[in-house]
This record gives structure tokens, C-alpha cells and sequence, in this order.
């Protein structure tokens, strides 16, 4: 995608990101300020703000790979997530609450964080040095989510062996994602160009020669055949010759 299209598609998803939020932020806001009885229906709009701005932070995760050869990741994310953010706001306006819709929003709702967790680990997965990490990281992070839904489709049949390897896995996810975050954030950015491209070429100074006389020199340069440079030293030892 190109780069024009990218920043276009990044601008209008953060003002619909912005947008849904902060309408439903006004919601809940009016809800607390009304002065009126905290009932069922100002809990359910409270709640509603609550999953739309989680669903929010999600789409920001997802778009942080907009552009990039990992973008389809992200792209994957946001359908995802659109499964367990419907179920939420269904769930809370008075959905029935069968087992099964609760375990299918337990499930794609850890897909989901999970392909977010991802996405901020992509964008430093470009700097060699830390690439080797970014994959044992996300890894972890596989392994963690496939634990979890393990759990939720049948939780009652794991064992204390399960529960502790799941504890070190998880904790392994999280050091590898605030380790990384510290030092995509902090770190020393790191050349992506080749060890022997060498150095980038100085900046040429610019002329302090008008553009009419640079022109001039130029087209008696070329009349003459000789470089531009021959001109001006010719024309500088005839101004210093004795007369």
C-alpha cells in the first residue's frame, strides 16, 4: 500500500476510533451527571462504554502495522475482534446468555488481544537485534493464548502440571512484551541500510554563485568543452595577470 494511501487509511479509522469513543464516553458521562436512581439501564450504557473503548485500544493495536508487509495481522485482529465486541454489546442490552455464547466470546475475545499483543511486537520486529526475541516472545504468546482457550472449552480436566506451566509461560509473555516495548520505545534505533552501503554522501553546499551567472557558466562551459571549474580558474588568472 502506498504510503499516501497508508496515512489516508490511518487518518480515517482514527477518526472513527475517536468518534465511537467519545460518543460513548459522552453516554456514560451523562449517565453519572443525571442525578437520577443508578439503575439497570444506566449500568448497561456504562457498560457499553467500557467494551467500546476496549474495542478502541484494540483497533489503535491493530493499526500500528498499517503499511507494513505484517499488515494482514492486523487487518486479521480487527475482524476477529469484531466477533466478541458484538457478543459484548449483545450480552449487555439483554441478550440471552447461553454457555456456548459465552465461551465463543472467551475465546475469539483471547484471539483478539492476542493478535494485538502481536501487533505492537511486529513493529519493532524489523530491527535485527531484537528480532530474535520479537519471535520467542510471540511464541509465548501462542502458547499462552492456546492455554486459555484450552481452559475455556475444558478447564475442569487440567491438572496442576497445566497451571504451573501456564504460570511460567505467562509470565515469560509478559517479560518479553515489556522488555521489548522498553526498548522499541527507548532503545537505540537501529540502521536498516547494509554494513557495507558505507556512510551516506555529504550534502552538496550550495552555490554562492546567482542561478543567471551559475547559468552563464554553465553554457560557456559547455560551448568550450571544458568543466566549469577551468572557466572561473581562467577567468581568475586573468584578473591577477600584471597588466
Amino acid at each position: 500500500m502506498h504510503d499516501a494511501a497508508v496515512t489516508q487509511f490511518r487518518r480515517i479509522v482514527l477518526a472513527l476510533v475517536i468518534g465511537s469513543f467519545s460518543l460513548a464516553a459522552l453516554m456514560g458521562i451523562a449517565v453519572l451527571l443525571a442525578g437520577a436512581a443508578f439503575g439497570e439501564t444506566e449500568g448497561r450504557v456504562l457498560l457499553t462504554t467500557v467494551v467500546v473503548g476496549v474495542e478502541s485500544v484494540a483497533v489503535l493495536c491493530y493499526l500500528a502495522v498499517a503499511g507494513r508487509p505484517t499488515a494482514f495481522v492486523g487487518a486479521l485482529g480487527a475482524l476477529v475482534s469484531l466477533v466478541p465486541f458484538g457478543l459484548a454489546l449483545w450480552l449487555t442490552w439483554g441478550g440471552s446468555e447461553p454457555d456456548e455464547a459465552w465461551r465463543t466470546f472467551g475465546i475469539t475475545v483471547t484471539i483478539a488481544a492476542s493478535i494485538a499483543q502481536a501487533c505492537l511486537l511486529l513493529v519493532i520486529a524489523d530491527r535485527p537485534r531484537l528480532r530474535p526475541w520479537v519471535v520467542a516472545t510471540l511464541v509465548a504468546v501462542t502458547i499462552v493464548a492456546g492455554m486459555i482457550i484450552a481452559v475455556i472449552v475444558d478447564g475442569a480436566e487440567l491438572d496442576g502440571t497445566f497451571w504451573r506451566m501456564f504460570g511460567v509461560i505467562a509470565i515469560l509473555d509478559v517479560l518479553g512484551t515489556l522488555v521489548l516495548g522498553a526498548l522499541g520505545a527507548f532503545g537505540r534505533k537501529e540502521s536498516v541500510a547494509s554494513p557495507a552501503a558505507g556512510p551516506p554522501p555529504p550534502a552538496a553546499a550550495p552555490s554562492p554563485l546567482s542561478a543567471p551567472v551559475q547559468a552563464r557558466l554553465t553554457d560557456v562551459a559547455h560551448r568550450r568543452g571544458v568543466h566549469p571549474d577551468r572557466i572561473v580558474t581562467d577567468a581568475l588568472d586573468a584578473l591577477e595577470r600584471p597588466v
